[in-house]
């Protein structure tokens, strides 16, 4: 008995979380169809005419969806050999938000409009489609955003020092006359013209105001090319590394080394 439960098990994982056979691929195409559904029934519940008249049959067919997730959810935790590692990983937390908005619409009403959280479930696309080598470029990505993330935050906090500098020289110059009512207003606007939106709800009046404002506007040119240069820099000496779409026995994670053994996620035997 214990031997046909694992050998279930195992089919079950490999149509859940493989794509490399054909009630895999059809199984994850099957998926994703529902997705676009649902997400595409919240948006138009969203619609008041259309509200008014299909309320119960979308509110059914929301509820017909949920069901079918949370049995998918249940089957993807009892799959793998860790659940509360697969529970914890990032598709893990967005299987699990995908259902939670319907069953808190019963006590918060409207919680239900937070179903458009199922749209980030297509991020599937990429194991159904076996584009392997946009999960390696993305992988390479994050691995680039997280090694340059202290020079970014040094960065932050020195255009933070910067803002609150010019915001407070601002409201100094222009003052409550001219529409910088307060530091805070001020710094407002110049995190607007720093960043080159420039709304144009406030402007400068006098001529150092006006000095200092184009100031402003040249340094934000070069401080939105920053961090786009740190990414770079370090997206550049991440070293490439070929992956292959094996599927974790343990936490469901693909995209393993090619001489791994282990998981690097969960540290199961691949």
């Amino acid at each position: 008995m214990a031997r046909r439960s694992l050998t279930f098990r195992a089919r079950l994982r490999q149509i859940i979380f493989g794509t490399d056979t054909p009630a895999g691929r059809g199984f994850d195409v099957a998926l994703m169809v529902l997705i676009i559904a649902s997400v595409l029934a919240v948006l138009v519940e969203s619609v008041s005419t259309i509200r008014a008249h299909y309320r119960f049959w979308l509110r059914a067919f929301e509820w017909l969806i949920t069901i079918a997730f949370t049995v998918e959810y249940l089957l993807r935790l009892y799959c793998v050999d860790k659940p509360l590692r697969y529970a914890r990983s990032f598709f893990g937390v967005i299987d699990l938000l995908a259902i939670l908005p319907t069953y808190l619409s019963v006590l918060i009403p409207g919680a239900q409009s937070l179903l458009v959280i199922r749209a980030l479930r297509l991020l599937r696309v990429f194991r159904v489609l076996k584009l392997v080598q946009f999960l390696s470029e993305a992988t390479e990505l994050g691995a680039a955003l997280r090694a340059s993330a202290r020079k970014i935050i040094v960065f932050l906090g020195a255009v933070l020092i910067v803002v609150l500098v010019v915001g407070s020289l601002m409201y100094l110059i222009e003052g409550e006359q001219h529409g910088f009512t307060s530091i805070p207003v001020s710094i407002y606007w110049a995190i607007v013209t720093m960043t080159t939106v420039g709304y144009g709800d406030i402007a400068p009046q006098t001529p150092l105001g006006k000095i200092l404002a184009s100031a402003i506007m040249i340094l934000g040119y070069g401080i939105i090319a920053v961090p786009t240069g740190i990414v770079s820099v370090e997206l550049a000496g991440t070293r490439r590394r070929e992956t292959v779409p094996r599927i974790c026995p343990g936490c469901g994670a693909g995209g393993h080394d090619l001489d791994a053994s282990h998981c690097k996620h969960c540290g199961s035997r691949l």
